[in-house]
């Protein structure tokens, strides 16, 4: 089955489980699939967000929930873990939740893979985007081949370890 078709009852089941789906990706090959299902708490903030022991339990349900509605064959691997520092942004939530935040985002209008600040989500197909020089653009979400936080521990920049205490 296509990512696409369990897409939406993946979402569902981890939503009604009380968590949020980051990211879901099939890898693997046709004969044996990999599910890669990133997943964290609505709202968490650094150092309170999923443990291991939830992702373990979103597993266990999220396995037996594929296998009873027959959505995956018999040998699937399936893998459950949080989205990590440099979360992936993929649905207009995401977008809006990181308004003000920085983002490594790849598209071909910012001509490939560059880091931008996120400015505001206007409606469920756009996002304003400001780039280091200050320049905004507003691009469709659908144009957005890929896209991550950029990732920085408050505690790195107080230890004057993180990038934003890098000498000029």
């Amino acid at each position: 089955m296509s990512v696409d078709a369990l897409l939406a009852p993946i979402r569902a089941h981890i939503a009604a489980l009380g968590f949020e789906l980051v990211d879901l990706r099939r890898v693997g090959t046709v004969e044996r699939p990999i599910l890669q299902v990133r997943v964290d708490r609505p709202d968490s903030r650094p150092g309170q967000g999923i443990t291991a022991d939830d992702c373990a339990g979103i597993s266990r349900s999220l396995e037996r929930f594929l296998e009873s509605s027959a959505m995956v064959g018999p040998r699937y691997v399936l893998e459950v873990s949080s989205p990590g520092i440099e979360r992936p942004l993929r649905w207009p939530e995401h977008w809006r939740r990181f308004v003000g935040q920085r983002a490594r985002v790849r598209a071909q209008r910012l001509g490939g893979r560059r880091q931008v600040e996120i400015v505001a989500v206007p409606d469920d197909e756009h996002v304003t985007l400001r780039d280091e020089g200050g320049a905004e653009v507003t691009l469709l979400l659908d144009e957005i081949r890929d896209a991550t936080l950029v990732g920085e521990l408050p505690e790195l920049r107080r230890a004057g370890k993180g990038p934003s205490s890098r000498r000029r």
